[in-house]
């Protein structure tokens, strides 16, 4: 079991936020749940690598202009570890959000979402194999329960059509997604000695670095083009939510009860997408709804209950 890293300073709601890991998790997956609505908002309104690359030059943006000192601090620390952070962006960042994008082209949504579920298994393996972190038993049987609730929703309810899905490269794409950023969320608890915004500030250049030949590719084959009103709007989201405020929230989580345990919470983010779906674009609520966010619920509460009790 992870040792809880010591609590930020200060009284504000933030510092306080900042110790709470379920929050953190809870607040992350619904911005990435967001992102999904987003994804789909941005169809025709702004090309995907050009929306890959912005998120990641507004985030440096916003970063650059209220947080100058603090990332300064961090970068200047960050040099000793410059090439686990240009890694780290690269996989975990860029070429996740590629490889999900590509993916969406050749497979169906109901495959990406299962595919997807695989982040919190890989996570906790890998903790296994790296770091030695023992699997207990309620441990599996709460992300055997969530793996069902992603499942519930994904199918729209029909567990039997589960049984009728092809797979094909986009699945593929979407598996080798999946391992990187479960590579990723390990490699988070290897950070020494570098405060959050400066190694995020590090791991944003990276990813920004990484993302402009995808762009220029894009635009030479003739696939880019300016963002509509629409577009520029989804892309203020993708970048100050997904991207800058879940990340952060991430990774403190993860620096607070580990990378085994923070990555079951990926689940909730089909369930998350699903219920703003239903919100946002109107799309209509089914039992199925309920019922899987029950079981990521309980299945998160049983594992969770295993893990504080060794």
């Amino acid at each position: 079991m992870a040792e809880r890293a010591p609590a930020p300073t200060g009284a504000s709601g933030l510092s306080r936020l900042l110790d709470k890991p379920y929050a953190l998790l809870v607040l992350t997956t619904l911005a990435w749940g967001g992102n999904a609505v987003a994804s789909r908002l941005a169809v025709g309104e702004i090309a995907p690598m050009a929306l890959t690359a912005g998120r990641w030059g507004l985030v440096l943006a916003v970063l650059g202009l209220f947080a100058r000192r603090q990332v300064g601090t961090g970068l200047a620390q960050l040099r000793t570890q410059w090439r686990a952070a240009l890694i780290m962006g690269a996989t975990g960042f860029t070429a996740f959000n590629a490889l999900f994008y590509l993916a969406a082209h050749h497979t169906s949504a109901v495959n990406i979402s299962i595919i997807q579920g695989s982040i919190p298994v890989l996570v906790m393996l890998g903790a296994l194999v790296l770091h030695r972190t023992p699997v207990r038993p309620g441990q599996a049987v709460g992300m055997a329960m969530t793996l069902v609730g992603v499942a519930l929703v994904a199918s729209h309810g029909d567990l039997a059509s589960l049984a009728r899905l092809k797979l094909n490269i986009g699945d593929l794409f979407m598996l080798i997604a999946c391992a990187l950023y479960a590579g990723y969320t390990l490699a988070l608890r290897g950070r020494t000695g570098i405060g959050g915004l400066g190694f995020f500030a590090g791991l944003a250049c990276a990813a920004f670095a990484t993302s402009l030949p995808l762009l220029a590719a894009e635009i030479a084959a003739g696939q880019g083009g300016w963002p509509t009103p629409q577009g520029w709007v989804v892309l203020a989201y993708v970048a100050l939510a997904p991207s800058f405020v879940a990340q952060v929230f991430y990774m403190r989580a993860v620096e607070l009860i580990g990378p085994g345990r923070a990555g079951l919470f990926i689940n909730l983010v089909p369930i998350f997408g699903a219920l703003l779906a239903v919100l946002i674009l109107s799309e209509p609520f089914g039992l199925h709804h309920a019922a899987a966010l029950v079981l990521v619920l309980t299945g998160i509460l049983v594992a969770e209950r295993s893990a504080r009790s060794s």
